[in-house]
């Protein structure tokens, strides 16, 4: 690079001076390693072919745990410490809404070797699940008459809850005014005490 401002005038060396033939050669090496690149990945096999979302086979498990102390310390394993572990990615998650995320998410699923694409049910597979519900909804299934006695007992069983819950408040009342009626001081000590006249009409 020649300095075209040596004859004269305002030097201004210092900036830095665009050089189209460096920056061509720059984009050749990065285009010459991409190819590479893309070569070498080629060369390791074909692309993973992921299975279908499913239904999982299991339950999962956000109250075993609630209402339990525990004690954490920082080198404790993973598994061990506060929230929920996934054995999966063998990560900890702090709250169950950030957990279900988690396992219905992305990462899991690939971890899991699942894309998030759904399996395409065929019109057999869902004449076959129909006759399944139907065939499941057969023999306990409830008629209007059998609606309405369920209906009449539930009724019969919150009237008897309430006639049981005015029972106690009156027994309640009448304990509260047993105890107002009688107080348990001794009449010796109440004489002693000078409280022997209040509340009597005797003189």
């Amino acid at each position: 690079m020649e300095d075209k401002n040596a004859g004269g005038g305002v030097d201004n060396t210092f900036r830095r001076k665009f050089d189209p033939e460096e920056y061509l050669e720059r984009a050749r090496e990065r285009e010459k390693q991409e190819a590479e690149g893309r070569g070498k990945s080629k060369s390791k096999g074909p692309p993973v072919q992921r299975k279908p979302l499913k239904h999982r086979d299991y339950e999962v498990d956000l109250d075993s745990r609630l209402g339990k102390t525990q004690v954490v310390t920082p080198i404790a394993p993973l598994s061990q410490q506060a929230g929920y572990y996934c054995s999966v990615c063998e990560c900890v998650v702090k709250d169950s809404a950030n957990y279900l995320d988690h396992i219905n998410g992305k990462k899991h699923q690939r971890a899991l070797g699942m894309s998030m694409r759904v399996e395409r049910a065929s019109l057999q597979q869902v004449q076959e699940r129909f006759e399944k519900l139907k065939k499941r909804r057969e023999p306990g299934s409830f008629t209007e008459q059998d609606l309405d006695e369920r209906i009449l007992k539930q009724q019969e069983e919150e009237e008897e809850r309430k006639r049981q819950r005015r029972e106690r408040k009156k027994e309640k009342k009448k304990e509260k005014a047993a105890e107002e009626e009688e107080p348990d001081i001794d009449p010796d000590i109440a004489a002693m005490m000078g409280f022997g006249g209040f509340g009597s009409s005797k003189k």
